[in-house]
This record gives structure tokens, C-alpha cells and sequence, in this order.
């Protein structure tokens, strides 16, 4: 049986883990492999790791820091950042990666997603929409929310499901790092209008953030970085993840199992 998923998502700016809030101003938190190495305590379910840098930058996945990642992650693991060719997938795969995730240069060629799908498999394929608010709906930006390609985020979610992706992120800028709660009627609509697994990201201050989302989306990937990486109204850096106990009350609270 299919049950939510909670996410915590690393984002990794000059080799570093950082924090952002609506994607600027990166705040330096720690070293990724020490949080990898916590959160493998703490049992997360599963765990995102966005290099933020790359596709700026227009530089290759750092291969070196992804076999790092992997060796360490002992739970399923999905990386992100300057994938371009299926055969940069299939070398991440093959250091040990579950799933590849890939945002502008899927955006730019629609294609390369379905090239991914046959070389790695569906299940393996990501895809992740930065989402802003404008005045038709929502619109995906790209380049770390600093290019605009005028799609709206549902219809792009439908042509990359149609490609071959095996599950779509979804990543709110307007609520990044703001700590207020996630876009539930932005998350209702991408659920609405995809059938493969689904991951929301943007927004998540507390348990009680997480629990609202999947009381909205049912089986759904409530993903954080903020949340699990701050503490205390004062945000102080403490890596932190819902006990085991915990979250199973969570998820049958929200699920009504």
C-alpha cells in the first residue's frame, strides 16, 4: 500500500548546505554529508539533494559529491542539478542514485525526459517545477526562479507525465523558506491533474504543515528543507526529523487510517 512520503530536501550551493528564502539570498547551514549522516538516524523516508549551482552555472553534475551522497544515504536518495543528457542519468544511477531529477533542461526539451525514461527507467525520473504565482495561474521559472518560460505549471506537469517522468515536484518560490504553510490549492490542482507520484516543496513550518498537505492530497510527497533544518523561532540550525512514532501518528491522522 501506497503511504505519503516525508521529504527532507538539501540544497547545496559552492559545495555547502544552504537555505534560501523565495530562491535568493543563500544562508550557509552546514556541511550535506554531515545532515545525510543525521538524517540516516533519524530514518527519514527518502531525501532530495538540488545543486543549485549547476544549471546556472551551466556546469556537469558534481559526480564526486553524488558518489559521497550515495555512500552515505541509507535510504532512497533523488539528486538534482546540471543533468542534460541521459547519460549523465545513467552515470548517477549507477553511483547508486534512486532517482534523477532534472528541471530547466527538461523544460527546454521535452524530449530529453523520455530519452531519460528509456535509459533509467520511468520510476527513476524526476521532474521538478520552481512554481510562481502570476496572473493567469501559475507559471514555472527556471535558472533558480530567474527566467520566466511563460508555461503554466499544469500543463507543463501533464506533457512531462506524457514524456515518461515518473514523479513531478513541485517547488513553490513564492513560499520558500517563509515557514507559513504550503500552496494546498496550488498542490490540490497539480494532484488533480497528474496521476504519478507527487511531491510538494515550499513552505512547511511545522508537523502541522505537513499533516494539512496530505489531509488535501492524500498520498503525496511532503517535502521540507527549512522545517528539518531550523529550530525555534529564532531558526536556529538544528537538523530535526518526526520519530518514528511520530510520524506514523502524523500520517493516520491526516490519512483517517
Amino acid at each position: 500500500m501506497l503511504r505519503p512520503r516525508i521529504i527532507p530536501c538539501l540544497l547545496v550551493h559552492n559545495g555547502g548546505l544552504v537555505k534560501t528564502v523565495g530562491f535568493r539570498d543563500p544562508k550557509y547551514v552546514g556541511d550535506p554529508i554531515n545532515a545525510v549522516k543525521i538524517f540516516n538516524e533519524k530514518e527519514a523516508d527518502e531525501l532530495m539533494v538540488l545543486d543549485i549551482d549547476a544549471t546556472v552555472r551551466g556546469s556537469e553534475p558534481n559526480f564526486r559529491l553524488i558518489a559521497q551522497f550515495a555512500a552515505e544515504a541509507r535510504m532512497p536518495l533523488c539528486y538534482g542539478g546540471g543533468v542534460r543528457t541521459a547519460q549523465q542519468a545513467r552515470q548517477i544511477i549507477g553511483l547508486g542514485v534512486e532517482k534523477v531529477a532534472m528541471s530547466a533542461a527538461a523544460l527546454a526539451n521535452p524530449a530529453l525526459v523520455s530519452a531519460v525514461a528509456a535509459e533509467v527507467g520511468s520510476q527513476s525520473v524526476v521532474v521538478v517545477l520552481d512554481a510562481r504565482k502570476g496572473r493567469g495561474g501559475h507559471e514555472v521559472w527556471s535558472h533558480n526562479a530567474s527566467r520566466n518560460t511563460g508555461r503554466s505549471v499544469l500543463d507543463a506537469a501533464r506533457e512531462l507525465e506524457q514524456r515518461g517522468a515518473g514523479e513531478i515536484v513541485i517547488n513553490s518560490i513564492d513560499a520558500d523558506g517563509c515557514m507559513k504553510g504550503y500552496d494546498l490549492a496550488l498542490a490540490q490542482s497539480v494532484r488533480a491533474a497528474v496521476r504519478i507520484p507527487l511531491t510538494i516543496l515550499g513552505g512547511a513550518g511545522s508537523l502541522a504543515d505537513l499533516r494539512r498537505l496530505i489531509e488535501a492530497c492524500g498520498v503525496i510527497g511532503a517535502a521540507a528543507g527549512s522545517l528539518f533544518v531550523f529550530k525555534g523561532t529564532y531558526r536556529a540550525v538544528l537538523i530535526n526529523y518526526p520519530g518514528a512514532q511520530q510520524k506514523e501518528e502524523l500520517i493516520s491522522a491526516a490519512t483517517g487510517t
